[in-house]
């Protein structure tokens, strides 16, 4: 039987306003309690709560169901995985007010309720008239909600105990409640509601002596009241409010120096230059990520940063003492380089997630409390306590992060779970998937619901709709090994001044269908992701490889883009349609290549091939003449063993004329498809923009270059262009590579928007001189963004029909945040995974290599080494280190001197790379200088490569 009640609350309007809201609340009496025992619900095939619980713990041996409060969830989510918790009652109250407070917890504790739904029971007891509860006159909300769970606490004991009549004392079960709140624990044992602390139960639980190892560390460590204060007090949020309101203090997010642990920078919205932070005591226990309050000190007191590659090296935990910073910072310039300089002084949110790492165990050998080492040398060490240090030590572990105490050196958490062996590749996969938060689960069987059956043919009907264009000889260009084949082309002579050329990308929108599982599940990873050895798909396989896969020799559907231009690559006519097509050839880059160079090839395709390479080559003039940037990082791919799955060889990615060709193409189809999505959707087309970067960001680069006696104008893009070609050395020809790659590193992030969110004038893409673009690469990259603007191009030419979020530009852009970041998260777990398989190979080698300084530090030279995209720092000194010997830093030039011999930015010397292993648990490549021969400094060079296992005469290239 439904009753209604109402809630009413006075609201207060912009304009001083008092209003009384009233909603109307719907109460209940047929909610079932989802226990088996009773007999009074009648609800059947839906026990979750047994009827006869069994208990293992000594702190309430008889049979009971647990309701947890709040703050369980809030502050011990980790302990919940666990499957030592049976029979536990969630409560509506609990569920909303932690989506209200923890919306990370809160996708967590919905996580756990899915898989484990035997376990786990909702009960609505906010709708339920017997345990539904008014808030009363003066009372918070905080105070109301837990009088709710303990109504709903003796609700249940009273309910349950009708169908427990005759049941022995010891057996009939009690409703137990895990609260860490010591006012509504007092009050619910003075109401006779058997009540705990979660940290006492668990530690009661005799079958899961481990499980306590996960529990949350204590906000407020033992006697913390009698040890000295290392760090500022946190300002209360009231007065940080009142501080930023009125200009005194300024909200940005924190960014952790990689190079210096006690360095870090605040970027501020709508200030150019960042913030930067100095020393723990302005540091002040921000964590990478955090969005915290700053305060700038006076302007005499600004700074630059000191130059200094610095790492916790700690190896054992040193205690809760700070070292002497004043010798590792005294050196900042104190001239033109300074730079707004500030404190922090407050937490406005943290952004604290479980960290991946290793386990430096205590030297104590019965010591329960170790450092973690994050994975991610941003994020400080981690004090945590645990009986496993032994098991652990040879593992990746992940820990949360629970507080940060003024007293205490690092921040305190828990153990959450092990990952696996250190070194086992899987394990060190999903290290990098797990600190990128690349979702790479197994798609749910909701997901694959969504999916044709097989064997899948295309239909008549679909084929009446679209543009028959099998006839035509199409090809698709793509590195070897390539099975997610999503675009191709086409050439054809209309006349002997006037081209026919195509793109077609595979039409994945035909199968994604708008607010299916499978659209959700795809909006959500955002992005196919490219690891050196494994793809994590953003679609199911059966679309990526093969339906939505151009394969050679099978009809497939797409989205054609196609153009008649003249010889001199001027475009006469655009058109957009949806095809049927049938590729002639898979080629890679390199058989592409061959096809063009080989004179004896006159088939069609080699022709067609040759055509679009003429054109590709006129279009990337007129784009260079405009002002687009040629940058460069490097790019290698690895020789793999067949046998074993590891790297046995590196190889730089050569770039030939048909890359650049495919680039050409992808990018006019690009435009020509933003123009005509833009023209008929101006408030919600998807498009993606690289904002100018501001000339702060070009200081490293425009030192480096006048180094090297170049003088670098960077007033615009094509001013850039233009130095980047001048600045060529006959005796140094990667010179210019160097400085294309640090003009990279100066450049903004290009980012997705929708285009009613952005004024049409900032739409501009700096990287490539386009007025307005869609992405920067590949149509279909396996990129939710391609996949919207597929469905807005065949809402525009009439081809599909369109729904309310693709309209609605704040839903698009929404879309277009988590794009972003999946994309950024995306690129930065690729990176690590040539990383680790450049660990991989050097597992059993030790092999000198050329390398080129890119930067002058005053402690270090950090170096690159092409061969291997690899990047290290070579110490001239370490902390407390007097061994080595005295260099002399000039930070205006800047240069290292060392007797006779300087090095500089640019320079080429020969370095020795080799893996690290002194502790075990915490390998890592180490770079020593061989050439220039500096005594002291400079190791031998080796003759022979190291190589403790013989080469596999089977090799695989990897992607």
């Amino acid at each position: 039987m439904d009753m209604l009640t109402s809630k009413i609350f006075l609201r207060k309007t912009k304009r001083g306003k008092v209003l009384k809201v009233v909603r109307e609340h719907y109460l209940r009496d047929d909610l079932w309690c989802g226990s088996d025992l009773c007999k009074k619900c009648n609800q059947e095939n839906s026990e979750v709560l047994d009827d006869a619980p069994l208990s293992s713990s000594t702190l309430c041996a008889c049979p009971h169901y647990v309701v947890v409060d709040t703050n369980v969830v809030l502050h011990q989510i980790d302990v919940l995985e666990s499957p030592a918790w049976k029979n536990v009652i969630v409560l509506q109250t609990v569920l909303e007010e932690t989506r209200k407070r923890s919306t990370n917890n809160f996708k967590k504790l919905k996580e756990i309720m899915a898989t484990r739904k035997d376990n786990f029971y909702v009960f609505v007891n906010e709708h339920h008239k017997d345990t539904y509860v008014e808030r009363n006159p003066g009372e918070s909300a905080n105070d109301r909600n837990d009088r709710a769970i303990r109504k709903a606490c003796s609700w249940y004991q009273t309910h349950l105990e009708e169908s427990q009549q005759g049941r022995d004392k010891k057996k009939k079960i009690q409703i137990i409640l895990l609260t860490q709140d010591f006012k509504n624990r007092e009050q619910a044992l003075k109401e006779g509601i058997p009540a705990y602390k979660v940290d006492e139960y668990v530690k009661s639980l005799k079958d899961f002596p481990d499980l306590q190892e996960k529990l949350a560390a204590s906000h407020s460590e033992d006697n913390a009241e009698n040890r000295e204060p290392l760090f500022p007090e946190h300002w209360a949020p009231t007065r940080i409010m009142t501080g930023i309101k009125s200009g005194k203090l300024l909200q940005g997010i924190f960014h952790c120096s990689r190079e210096n642990f006690l360095e870090g920078s605040v970027s501020v919205e709508g200030q150019d230059k960042s913030i930067l932070l100095q020393g723990h005591a302005s540091l002040n226990r921000a964590v990478d990520g955090d969005i915290v309050a700053v305060e700038l000190l006076p302007e005499d007191k600004w700074t630059s940063p000191s130059g200094i590659v610095l790492e916790d090296q700690e190896d054992q935990d040193p205690g809760d003492q700070i070292e002497k910073e004043e010798a590792l910072l005294s050196n900042s310039a104190k001239g033109k380089d300074r730079q707004p300089t500030g404190k922090v002084v407050g937490i406005i949110r943290r952004k604290w997630r479980q960290y991946c790492g290793i386990l430096l165990p205590s030297v104590l050998a019965e010591g329960t409390r170790h450092l973690f080492v994050p994975a991610e040398r941003k994020i400080p060490k981690i004090r945590i306590e645990t009986r496993q240090a032994a098991t652990l030590s040879s593992q990746k572990i992940i820990v949360a992060i629970d507080s940060w105490p003024r007293t205490s050196r690092y921040p305190l958490g828990h153990f959450v779970r092990a990952l696996g062996n250190i070194g086992d590749k899987d394990t060190e996969n999903e290290v990098l998937l797990l600190e990128h938060d690349v979702p790479h689960h197994s798609f749910p069987e909701t997901v694959l619901a969504c999916l044709p059956s097989m064997p899948w043919t295309i239909s008549q009907e679909e084929v009446k709709r679209r543009e028959d264009l099998r006839n035509l000889d199409i090809c698709s260009v793509d590195p070897p090994g390539c099975t997610d084949i999503d675009d191709a082309l086409h050439f054809r002579e209309l006349s002997p001044n006037l081209y026919e050329i195509g793109v077609h990308i595979a039409d994945v929108s035909h199968f994604v269908r708008p607010d299916t599982a499978l659209d959700k599940e795809a909006a959500n990873r955002g992005t196919t992701v490219y690891l050196v050895d494994r793809r994590i798909d953003m679609v199911p396989e059966l679309l990526s490889s093969n339906l939505c896969s151009l394969r050679p020799d099978q009809e497939r559907l797409a989205f054609s883009v196609i153009w008649e231009v003249t010889p001199n690559a001027e475009i006469k006519k655009t058109r957009f349609t949806k095809s049927v097509i049938r590729s002639r050839r898979a080629f890679t880059y390199a058989e592409a290549q061959c096809s063009i160079d080989d004179p004896l090839q006159q088939n069609e395709l080699a022709k067609s091939l040759r055509g679009l390479n003429k054109l590709a080559k006129i279009m990337k003039k007129n784009r260079m003449d405009k002002g687009a940037l040629q940058l460069s990082s490097p790019e290698i791919r690895f020789e793999v063993s067949t046998e074993t799955n590891d790297p046995i060889d590196v190889i730089s990615k050569p770039m030939l004329d048909t890359n650049s060709m495919v680039e050409e193409f992808m990018l006019l189809a690009n435009i020509s498809v933003a123009e005509h999505i833009f023209k008929h959707f101006p408030e919600c087309a998807v498009l993606r923009r690289h904002p100018v970067p501001p000339e702060s960001n070009f200081e490293p680069f425009l030192k480096a270059g006048k180094t090297q006696g170049f003088t670098l104008d960077v007033s615009s893009n094509k001013a850039l262009a233009a130095s980047l070609d001048a600045a060529v050395k006959p005796d140094n020809v990667y010179m210019n590579t160097m400085l294309r790659i640090l003009a990279t590193r100066c450049m903004m992030q290009a980012v997705y928007f929708s285009s009613g969110t952005v004024a049409p004038v900032d739409f501009y893409h700096y990287g490539l001189a386009a007025p307005i673009i869609l992405i920067s690469h590949l149509p279909f990259a396996g990129l939710y963004a391609d996949l919207l603007v597929h469905r807005l191009l065949a809402v525009a030419i009439g081809a599909d029909v369109t729904y309310a979020d693709l309209l609605d530009r704040k839903c698009v852009q929404q879309l277009c945040n988590n794009l972003n970041y999946r994309h950024k998260m995306s690129q930065y777990a690729q990176r690590s995974s040539v990383a680790l398989h450049t660990h991989l190979f050097f597992r059993h080698r030790v092999q000198d290599e050329d390398a080129y300084v890119l930067s002058v530090r005053q402690n270090a030279l950090q170096v690159l080494i092409p061969k291997y995209g690899l990047e290290g720092s070579i110490y001239l000194k370490e902390k407390d280190e007097d061994s080595k010997p005295a260099f002399i830093y000039n930070p205006d030039v800047p240069s290292q001197t060392c007797g006779n011999i300087t090095i500089r930015t640019f320079d080429r010397i020969v370095v020795q790379v080799s893996l690290d292993s002194k502790y075990v648990q915490h390998q890592k490549i180490a770079v020593h200088l061989v050439q220039p021969q500096i005594a002291g400094l400079s190791v031998e060079a080796i003759k022979t490569v190291n190589d403790s296992e013989p080469i596999p005469k089977k090799l695989k290239a990897g992607k």
